[in-house]
């Protein structure tokens, strides 16, 4: 028995299968997200083929070190921003044997929210070959489990849009 919503399973199956059948390696940098996305896609029998590693760069510092995000663009911008999570997509794939990378980056309460970025605001990236996406959710004050599951979701999503050919 799965502790994954069977939607969020059902596409990290079919994300193994495709990568694969494409000899994709996937890494993920998660500071919101804490290591979910990677969570799920190990969740899936067969992972090993496709997932290469995970990083968890909850804080500025582990974002700086593990992941070579710049210190001028935390502080132009914050952790939570654009600039932030296409360097995290960036610096998951430069630091790691993957093809494919997602990085996000967001505030899921229930406090750390301002006007300016609310909670439920999350920045994900997705790069490959070079080429990146963004995507800016606003999914709300929805609750902590709820913006974090959510936020899954959309990076799985982004993988499989990233990678298309």
């Amino acid at each position: 028995m799965s502790i994954w919503p069977d939607d969020i399973e059902d596409a990290a199956r079919r994300i193994v299968a495709d990568f694969t059948e494409r000899k994709l390696m996937i890494a993920t940098a998660e500071s919101c997200t804490a290591g979910l996305i990677a969570g799920v896609i190990t969740e899936i029998a067969g992972s090993s083929l496709v997932f290469d590693r995970g990083f968890v760069t909850y804080s500025n510092e582990a974002k700086r070190e593990m992941i070579g995000v710049a210190n001028a663009t935390l502080k132009a911008h914050g952790a939570v921003s654009r600039e932030v999570a296409l360097e995290m997509a960036e610096g998951a794939i430069g630091n790691s044997g993957a093809d494919v990378s997602v990085a996000v980056t967001g505030i899921a309460g229930p406090g750390g929210g301002s006007e300016e970025k609310p909670i439920g605001l999350v920045h994900l990236a997705a790069r490959k070959d070079g080429k990146s996406i963004h995507r800016e959710m606003r999914y709300g004050d929805i609750g902590r489990s709820a913006v974090r599951l959510a936020t899954v979701r959309t990076a799985l999503e982004m993988l499989v849009e990233i990678s298309a050919d």
